[in-house]
């Protein structure tokens, strides 16, 4: 049987789920996620994991339609509170937002102690996120980038180990790469970053000039990856 059609942004989150590894989808919703996965044969089974109960029964209804029962398991939980360490090879966190994901590791320490790959897709507070995952003993692996709409997203698979220090930038929009859509990416960074600026220079203070010259620092090094990206499209 052919599985859920996943949206952009979560084909990206499953091509970078590892083959054959027992799944956590947190924040799982539909059950979309792992249903797919199961259904062509890349992972054998999977724990979705929500915080309220109205996702969890669509959840179900989801399992019961693709005829997955016994395959995936439900946990009405907050983040991995309701998962054992050894229940699972790897985790997928996505669609929420990046102080919430990183609060959900916070609260799990075995993720990072059991090297486990995390496969995390955040809406919001990217630089928070990744800063705390350089600081927190996590290495971002790979990073990866999905446009649905007019919207584009990222996902970023993640592992326990040392990672060489992200510049301002890099924490902004993860490290440069060649990928297509990469120039979109860092338009809109931009153009987000120095609306930020913009509505500093009206106002005053020590605290605000000092974020200001951050942020400053953040556009140039965006500017210059975006120069790079343009090279290597050439």
């Amino acid at each position: 049987m052919r599985g859920p059609e996943l949206s952009p942004r979560l084909k990206m989150v499953g091509e970078l789920v590892p083959a054959g590894a027992r799944l956590a989808d947190v924040g799982t919703d539909h059950a979309y996620l792992p249903a797919a996965l199961i259904l062509e044969g890349k992972i054998p089974w999977a724990i979705a994991a929500d915080l309220r109960q109205g996702p969890l029964d669509r959840a179900r209804a989801t399992v019961r339609e693709y005829g997955l029962t016994g395959k995936v398991a439900f946990r009405l939980c907050d983040g991995l509170s309701g998962i054992r360490p050894d229940e699972v090879d790897a985790v997928a966190v996505a669609g929420m937002g990046g102080e919430t994901i990183a609060a959900i590791l916070s609260a799990a320490p075995w993720t990072r102690e059991r090297d486990l790959p995390l496969i995390l897709q955040p809406m919001s507070s990217f630089p928070d996120l990744r800063e705390w995952l350089q600081k927190n003993g996590f290495s971002i692996q790979e990073e990866g980038l999905a446009r649905e709409g007019d919207t584009i997203y990222t996902a970023m698979l993640v592992r326990a180990g040392e990672m060489s220090p992200l510049t301002p930038a890099e924490l902004w929009a993860g490290k440069n790469t060649a990928d297509p859509l990469r120039g979109d990416w860092l338009d809109r960074w931009l153009a987000r970053v120095r609306r930020a600026i913009d509505g500093m220079s009206r106002a005053r203070g020590e605290g605000t000039s000092a974020r200001k010259r951050e942020l400053e620092e953040v556009v140039d090094g965006l500017a210059d990856m975006k120069k790079e990206w343009e090279q290597w499209q050439k």
